[in-house]
This record gives structure tokens, sequence and C-alpha cells, in this order.
């Protein structure tokens, strides 16, 4: 059975930063691209960055790149994503995703549950 459980979450002030955590079980995950993805509330899922099986590759949505910074450690089967400079419109549900293919779809294959990000002005 396949898990992603993300961490890391939790109240910060404008300008603090935050590392996510995405712990990955179930799955080889060397092999699996691995996603983030945000939701705003009363807003549809945004797509954050994504990197490749081995880490080689990332691509950011444009509107966040040069604050937030995907990596992945295989040894330990876990994805992180770095926040930097947060702003209150960061606040929302952060997810991990998981999917075999490069590129993946806008539908991933494994979800996490999420972890809730709330940046106060």
């Amino acid at each position: 059975q396949v898990r992603l459980v993300e961490s890391g979450g939790g109240l910060v002030q404008a300008g603090d930063s935050l590392r996510l955590s995405c712990a990955a079980s179930g799955l080889s995950f060397s092999s699996y691209t691995m996603g983030w993805f945000r939701q705003a509330p009363g807003k549809e899922r945004e797509f954050v960055g994504r990197i490749s099986s081995r880490g080689g590759y990332t691509y950011y949505s444009d509107s966040l790149k040069g604050r937030f910074t995907i990596s992945r450690d295989i040894r330990k089967n876990t994805v992180y994503l770095q926040m930097n400079n947060l702003k209150p419109e960061d606040t929302g549900v952060y997810y991990c995703a998981a999917d075999s293919r490069f590129p993946p779809p806008a539908e991933y294959d494994y979800w996490g549950q999420g972890t809730q990000v709330t940046v106060s002005s």
C-alpha cells in the first residue's frame, strides 16, 4: 500500500521560512517523480513544483520560482519543500504526490493527506 505522509506545516509569520517533508512508503521511491501542490481556501488546487525520480531535474510554477525549492533524499524515501520568504498568500494545504511517469500528468498516481501552512501578516 502506497503512503505519502506530509509533515512540517504550521503557523508562521510573513517573511519566515518553513520546510515541509513528505515520507513515502510502499513504492519504489527512486522510480517516481514527486510533486508538490497546494490549495488555498476557496481556490482550486495549484501546482507548486516537481522533482524527477533521481532528483536531477526540478520544475516550478513561475510564480514561486526563487522562493521555493524541492529536493529529495532517496535513502530516506523523503521529498522536501523548502519555502522561504513566506507570504500570506502562501497559506493553504500543501500536498505531495507521486507518479511513475515523467513528465507526469496533472493527476498524479498517489497523493498524501496534506499539511496546513498558515502565514500571518
